[in-house]
């Protein structure tokens, strides 16, 4: 019975050893129109969870961004020099298509408040229905970044307000020049 209990145990063991060195490539997807501290706090997070983590800025997102698809991944790379296993790239298609491509094996996804959920939920569920293989990881920012969005961002930024708190002085500066 203990010979028994050990091959068990040593079982688990290499299943969750195994399963740890496949899970090692991560892709966090979204817009990033622009980058905000909430997006680089998510970021960071995923980046202390795998050894490899690529920010996927969407291309065709059919919601009309502010910037070009080089634009936010300039914004993007300039934002997170510090964390050395990041990479930045831009991709249009199919996610699940691209993190094949990209040999990840985990999508990162942000979930600020209650009321993101029931779209990620949705889109977790259909890339699995796509890619069984692929795992749909959420990851909350800290409290102070729960209500930031691109969107608010850049609405304020149009009013004038200060959003110095909200985003990297690269993403405040490239605001300015585009809006007024």
């Amino acid at each position: 019975r203990r010979r028994r209990i050990k091959k068990d145990v040593r079982l688990i063991l290499h299943n969750t050893l195994t399963s740890r060195q496949t899970m090692r490539h991560c892709i966090y997807p979204g817009t990033f129109d622009p980058i905000t501290y909430g997006h680089i706090d998510v970021l960071a997070r995923a980046a202390k969870l795998f050894d490899r983590v690529t920010v996927a800025i969407a291309e065709n997102v059919g919601k009309e961004p502010l910037f070009t698809p080089e634009q936010r991944k300039q914004m993007a790379e300039e934002s997170i020099t510090d964390l050395s296993n990041v990479s930045v790239t831009t991709f249009g298609g199919l996610l699940v298509d691209f993190a094949v491509e990209q040999e990840a094996h985990a999508i990162i996804r942000g979930l600020r408040a209650l009321s993101d959920f029931e779209f990620e939920f949705n889109m977790a569920l259909m890339n699995r229905h796509l890619k069984p293989d692929l795992e749909t990881i959420f990851v909350m920012p800290a409290e102070q970044f729960s209500y930031t969005s691109s969107t608010i961002v850049k609405q304020v930024a149009r009013y004038g307000g200060d959003i110095s708190n909200f985003v990297p002085p690269v993403v405040v500066t490239a605001l300015k020049e585009v809006i007024h």
